[in-house]
């Protein structure tokens, strides 16, 4: 059984993809075997595992913290964008460089929403039509309210 809708517009489905990026656990598994391979000398191969194991494992470890902290601002905004009335149709999944990225589509254009997925250098970047602002993104959740308000302002009463 589906919902009505009264208004006609597209809406969004209330889901953000995941965005694990494999590069970003690539290049954080081929940093931890350089530096692990330093042990080598000094310590023989069970040390460099060790260092590895443990370097890798916190590297990924960061990265999905860092995906999930992204994914929850990006949801968050997007509900509060959806909330007030701005018409979300979509929200896919997409990367550039070693950035995680999610696309918002909105009749108007592409909001793009993301930044490095890497807990303790975790920021957040949105960019509407050529133009970005970027943030730490402890800052962007402890401020969520007003930086979704202001966003809001910019990119979906642009025309009023």
């Amino acid at each position: 059984m589906q919902l009505e809708q009264s208004s006609g517009r597209a809406t969004w489905s209330g889901t953000v993809p995941s965005a694990v990026d494999a590069r970003v656990v690539g290049l954080v598994v081929v940093t931890a075997a350089l530096a692990a391979s330093i042990n080598v000398p000094y310590g023989g191969l069970p040390m460099a595992a060790g260092a590895f194991t443990l370097l890798a494992g916190g590297g990924v470890a960061c990265h999905l913290f860092g995906e999930r902290k992204l994914r929850r601002l990006t949801d968050d905004l997007v509900e509060r964008w959806d909330a007030a009335g701005g018409e979300i149709e979509a929200v896919t999944r997409s990367s550039t460089g070693m950035r995680t990225e999610w696309r918002v589509h909105t009749p108007d254009g592409e909001i793009i929403i993301g930044g490095v997925a890497l807990v303790p250098i975790a920021r957040l970047s949105v960019e509407w039509q050529g133009v970005g602002d970027t943030m730490a993104a402890d800052e962007a959740a402890a401020n969520i309210d007003r930086v979704a308000e202001s966003l809001y302002r910019e990119i979906f009463e642009f025309t009023s």
